[in-house]
């Protein structure tokens, strides 16, 4: 089964930047789907973006114009560039799997906080 191992959160001022990767253990295009989710605490897991095999994305509302889904294919990781960063985006951020027939995957998540 793949693996999806996080890796860029940390604390960061409002407005500022963060770059999130998602390394998979075995080929993402692969997948049919793969994405971030976000959970903020006391709240309900949400959808980030998503991209497609087909490479078309997919994105929320509130981060749309802001934050970018990206992947390289060769190395199997997935990218969630944040930008303009403001409080209410501060969550456990997950990268996720989805292949029709398969259990999707999640990852263990890496927190991102903006604060001043």
């Amino acid at each position: 089964q793949v693996q999806l191992v996080e890796s860029g959160g940390g604390l960061v001022q409002p407005g500022g930047s963060l770059r999130l990767a998602c390394a998979a253990s075995g080929s993402i295009f692969s997948a049919d789907v793969m994405g971030w989710y976000r959970q903020a605490p006391g709240k309900e897991r949400d959808m980030v973006a998503t991209i497609n095999k087909r490479g078309t994305t997919n994105y929320a509302d509130s981060v749309r114009g802001r934050f970018t889904i990206s992947r390289d294919i060769l190395k199997n990781t997935m990218f969630l560039e944040m930008n303009r960063l403001n409080v209410e985006d501060t969550a456990v951020y997950y990268c996720m799997r989805l292949r029709v027939g398969e259990k999707t995957v999640w990852g263990q998540g890496t927190q991102v906080t903006v604060s001043s």
